[in-house]
């Protein structure tokens, strides 16, 4: 099954400005779908609440990915990509 992976105008960009690479984003993410399949993975992995209610929160290190997940239609759309503290402020 392929999985359609999209980045926002914002999290391509903080990618960008802090030269990180996009496939450590892509990894974190494939680990996610493998969790939500049932494997025992390695990752951190929350339901957000509020007003992220759709979305998940993905803790690596210190850094946060913001995605949410369209399962019926196997779709990543990775909302924001941010240091902790910063990644949830509008």
């Amino acid at each position: 099954m392929n999985w359609e992976i999209c980045f926002s105008k914002d999290s391509r960009r903080f990618l960008g400005d802090n030269h990180l690479d996009e496939s450590s984003v892509l990894n974190r993410i494939v680990l996610v779908l493998r969790k939500f399949q049932g494997e025992e993975v390695s990752i951190d992995v929350k339901k957000l609440r509020g007003a992220w209610k759709e979305f998940y929160r993905i803790r690596d290190g210190k850094l946060r990915i913001i995605a949410s997940f369209q399962f019926e239609l196997h779709q990543v759309y990775i909302e924001r990509i941010d240091r902790r503290g910063g990644v949830y402020k509008p």
